[in-house]
């Protein structure tokens, strides 16, 4: 289990932890990592991330935000099975309103059960939903207008999962270009208490500041009693989403 550290004007900070990098980096989710680091210390907040191998046994009792990526088909069974025996904890920390981001195939693991081919695996309720397969796969580029972003969310997706949510869970967010959960409803990703789920990779964060900024608004509210952020100077990031979202909007990116 290794560690990256940085310090915090009072001592205000967070420890992320984020799980298996080995096997769920397919959509360059270090990337995720570096973004939620450098925007708290731009703030003059501590982080520490914790990257949790896949021959360690988590504890979620002293994170503040979880964070699960995606991964082929078989590194995402392989972490699921390791994940079913932290289950109690890791459901404990959703009902206590810990902060748990999923991409892809992270995002399927969070419910209670997703298929592989034909083979229904066990998922880890933590959120009711549930994935089954379809074809073709939903491959493109994807925008999501979200109550979380003050800019439309922007990104990629590729997956033949289609993911259905309980009627008491609230969809990330209305699709604006793609697919999103299962190419029919216009709904992409979840929310539940301080859950995000979401098939947008690329990945998520850099072009999406107020994805981030979210996740961590709401792991410092549960943390300190009080989430606000200091604004920073998102142009480069703003630019790159908007140059993003003008393209597929204007059918300059072609969509499959």
């Amino acid at each position: 289990m290794s560690q990256q550290s940085s310090g915090a004007a009072g001592g205000r900070g967070l420890r992320i932890a984020h799980l298996y990098p080995e096997l769920l980096n397919l959509y360059g989710d270090s990337g995720n990592m570096l973004v939620l680091k450098s925007r708290l210390e731009w703030r003059g907040l501590g982080c520490q991330i914790v990257e949790v191998g896949i021959d360690d046994r988590p504890s979620f009792s002293d994170v503040d935000i979880v964070f699960i990526g995606g991964g082929t088909d078989r590194e995402q069974k392989i972490v699921c099975q390791k994940l079913l025996a932290e289950r109690e904890e890791l459901h404990s920390f959703v009902e206590d309103g810990g902060v748990l981001a999923a991409v892809c195939g992270g995002y399927q693991l969070l419910g209670d059960y997703y298929l592989l081919g034909d083979e229904k695996v066990q998922g880890l309720s933590l959120v009711d939903l549930y994935t089954d397969r379809g074809e073709p796969r939903l491959i493109g580029n994807v925008a999501v207008q979200s109550r979380i972003s003050p800019q439309p969310i922007v990104g990629y997706e590729n997956h033949g999962g289609r993911t259905h949510l309980g009627s008491d869970v609230e969809p990330m967010g209305k699709v604006l270009y793609g697919h999103g959960n299962d190419g029919t409803t216009g709904e992409e990703g979840c929310l539940y208490k301080n859950v995000v789920g979401t098939y947008v990779h690329g990945p998520l964060l850099p072009k999406n500041p107020g994805v981030a900024d979210y996740l961590l608004s709401r792991a410092l509210e549960r943390k300190y009693g009080n989430g606000e952020l200091e604004p920073l100077d998102d142009r480069a990031e703003l630019a790159a989403n908007k140059i993003m979202y003008d393209r597929m909007m204007a059918g300059k990116v072609p969509e499959r």
